[in-house]
């Protein structure tokens, strides 16, 4: 959920102080109710069984459900083609925290040119793309929205700060998120519930990821299936969901999720979902060429389109020869890597699939640091970026990192 290096510089603090923390005296483990390793696999959302599934293994249940999708959409948000031919446009949203702003103006530089679809049949999200995917999913007429959320809010809007001390003795986190959890609930009310449970019954499909820290596993929520789903606690979890996708561990506390297994209540501790997975498309839990031709809907093509809300490559700059220097380089490093593995990931569904690929990234030469984590002023400068590099063309590039060339969108 943090800027790059602003989320890295404040991890390596952390780490640094939670190392010395088995020496204080005091310490102690908060009490919870884990459900017991041998029944991981089978805890479920009460009264909700079928909304999440396991990244890397195909889902029975996501199967149905997004063969359902393609008995409920209409041929207005995905009509055929003079080749008779029906494109499924696709949409993946990364983490970056404050920088989702470029995304925020990407999207709506796109709806401009008069070039972005209308409706996509998947919108993905994790950490700051889990906080974007709902309004980009419910379509330009939130654009609005997402530039108010991406350029007004502070520091102050998103999480907390308080005894660092007492959060290494007592605590689970270094900072209080409930200023975000707020925002939230401000922003998704019953209304906008109803809208994503309108939209997941025209046969379009929502997905936000989280990970689960028992089972140390990425998971793929149905929020489309939540918000449709008639439960009078359907609003609370769609909620946390999106909140679990952008609570960076160790800064941000674990989002705790009720499930039962074994006929018994247990809970469930979830972080950010960027701690598997940058950006993902499918998560492994379905294929969907598979699924359109056993629904008798084999003429289809999918084009994915993946914004990333970072930097691949840094501006080069001398490192500090400290063990805060190196460590805050080193998971710098490993970030963007992670980045260019998911891409790469999402590249090879495609190539599987004979999809479409088409991504876009902040260029190396803009300055992404701001004087706060959240500072209004830069975001503002990143939502400008976007919104121009999509009135560009936009231009998308059509291979992963490495392979690179650019393409105009059609």
């Amino acid at each position: 959920m943090f800027a790059p290096r602003s989320s890295m510089k404040a991890l390596v603090r952390a780490l640094a102080l939670i190392a010395l923390a088995p020496s204080l005296a005091g310490c102690a483990t908060l009490f919870r109710n884990p459900v017991p390793p041998a029944l991981t696999a089978s805890a479920t959302i009460p009264d909700m069984p079928e909304v999440r599934a396991w990244a890397g293994r195909v889902s029975p249940a996501m199967d149905r459900d997004l063969e359902l999708s393609l008995a409920q959409e209409s041929p207005a948000d995905f009509p055929s083609g003079s080749d008779g031919v029906v494109r499924y446009p696709h949409l993946a949203l990364s983490g970056g925290g404050a920088n989702g702003a470029f995304g925020a103006g990407f999207l709506s530089g796109w709806t401009a040119t008069g070039r972005r679809p209308p409706a996509f049949k998947i919108v993905t999200g994790v950490s700051t793309g889990a906080l974007m995917a709902p309004f980009a999913f419910l379509g330009p007429a939130y654009d609005g929205a997402l530039r108010e959320f991406y350029t007004t809010v502070e520091t102050r809007d998103i999480f907390a700060i308080g005894s660092l001390l007492v959060s290494l003795l007592r605590g689970d986190s270094l900072a209080d998120t409930g200023p975000l959890a707020s925002l939230i609930a401000r922003h998704v009310d019953a209304e906008f519930l109803r809208k994503i449970a309108e939209a997941h019954g025209r046969g379009r499909r929502l997905y936000v990821g989280t990970v689960d820290l028992d089972a140390q596993q990425f998971v793929v929520w149905n929020m489309g299936l939540i918000a449709a789903s008639g439960r009078p606690e359907a609003l609370e979890l769609f909620r946390k969901v999106m909140l679990a996708s952008a609570s960076v561990p160790i800064a941000f506390p674990p989002v705790f999720f009720d499930v039962e297994a074994g006929g018994q209540r247990y809970d469930e501790m979830h972080v950010d979902g960027a701690v598997a997975a940058r950006v993902f498309l499918t998560g492994g839990v379905f294929r969907s060429s598979i699924i359109r031709e056993r629904a008798g809907r084999g003429v289809g093509r999918e084009d994915v389109f993946v914004i990333h809300n970072g930097q691949l490559v840094a501006p080069p700059s001398p490192t500090r020869r400290s063990l805060r220097g190196i460590a805050t380089r080193v998971l710098e490093a490993s970030s963007r890597s992670a980045v260019v593995g998911d891409l790469f990931r999402i590249y090879a569904v495609t190539l599987r699939e004979q999809a479409g690929f088409h991504w876009v990234t902040i260029a190396q030469d803009v300055d992404l640091t701001g004087a706060e984590v959240f500072d209004p002023a830069k975001m503002a400068e990143l939502y400008q970026v976007g919104y121009e590099a999509a009135l560009a063309g936009p231009l998308w590039e059509t291979d992963p990192p490495g392979l690179r060339w650019q393409e105009t969108a059609p």
